[in-house]
């Protein structure tokens, strides 16, 4: 549903595309009182310097504004907190500079109780007629609980009881196909289905929600890591960046915790 949102916005077909990214905010408009009765998700667009310059109510929200106004000519690295702002920044930054394509993008945001959450974050670069980027539009969805009507919830919630059990160990898939009784394709299947996410994203996800809270204490950050299933310090570092958009070290930093 959100990539076909997405790719309608985009325009892929260039003798649709609007000359100018004001040209296309005009028309986009129109569609903004219908954008900000949904609660569940942040939509936005940013010019060819990654700043706001239309959103719905729910990003307004989650930036702890009233209204849209104050967001206007902003990155996200100013309206964001420090260990979430300049992470989305430089994901825009990439999209904008690389034409890259996120779908599916596991990671972390703010609720509007300012608390951590998690979302599926989706962002495509918007080109003019000559084919240059002139901004993007993306949106984040808030990562929806279980579907427990699922013929398959029984068996992928034993999956997603022993992912909780043994992340700090190494998890195969040949072990949570075993657990499920279903081959591989099945699991995948029926996990985005279930859970909106993959069996590795469900992992990463529940090894990173206790690196989230172990990284507030005073652990060194390779114990931090070793802690959470990753016996490489190196590759705990990518993944961590990769959803926080900091390393473990500049979000500790940048939340003033631990050592």
């Amino acid at each position: 549903m959100a990539q076909e949102l997405l790719a309608g916005l985009a325009q892929d077909n260039a003798r649709q595309r609007p000359a100018s990214l004001e040209e296309w905010l005009a028309s986009v408009a129109l569609l903004l009182p219908m954008l900000d009765v949904i609660p569940n998700a942040a939509i936005f667009i940013k010019d060819d310097q990654a700043r706001y310059v239309m959103a719905n109510r729910t990003l307004v929200q989650r930036c702890g504004q009233k209204q849209l106004l104050p967001l206007l000519g902003k990155t996200s690295a100013e309206v964001f907190p420090a260990q979430f702002g300049p992470g989305y920044t430089e994901q825009d930054r990439r999209v904008l500079q690389q034409g890259l394509i996120l779908e599916d993008k596991l990671e972390l945001h703010l609720y509007g109780s300012r608390e951590p959450g998690w979302c599926l974050t989706h962002k495509r670069p918007l080109f003019n007629r000559a084919g240059e980027i002139m901004g993007l539009v993306g949106i984040s969805v808030d990562l929806q609980s279980a579907s427990d009507a699922h013929p398959a919830y029984q068996r992928l919630a034993a999956v997603d009881d022993y992912i909780r059990s043994h992340f700090h160990q190494p998890i195969s898939l040949a072990e949570l196909t075993r657990i499920a009784g279903i081959s591989v394709a099945q699991l995948e299947r029926y996990c985005k289905r279930v859970f909106h996410l993959t069996p590795l994203q469900l992992i990463h996800k529940v090894r990173l929600e206790h690196a989230h809270q172990l990284l507030h204490s005073e652990l060194p950050i390779t114990e931090v890591a070793l802690r959470c299933g990753y016996t490489d310090h190196s590759a705990f570092s990518r993944q961590f960046k990769s959803l926080t958009g900091f390393t473990p070290r500049q979000y500790r930093q940048a939340t003033g915790s631990g050592v």
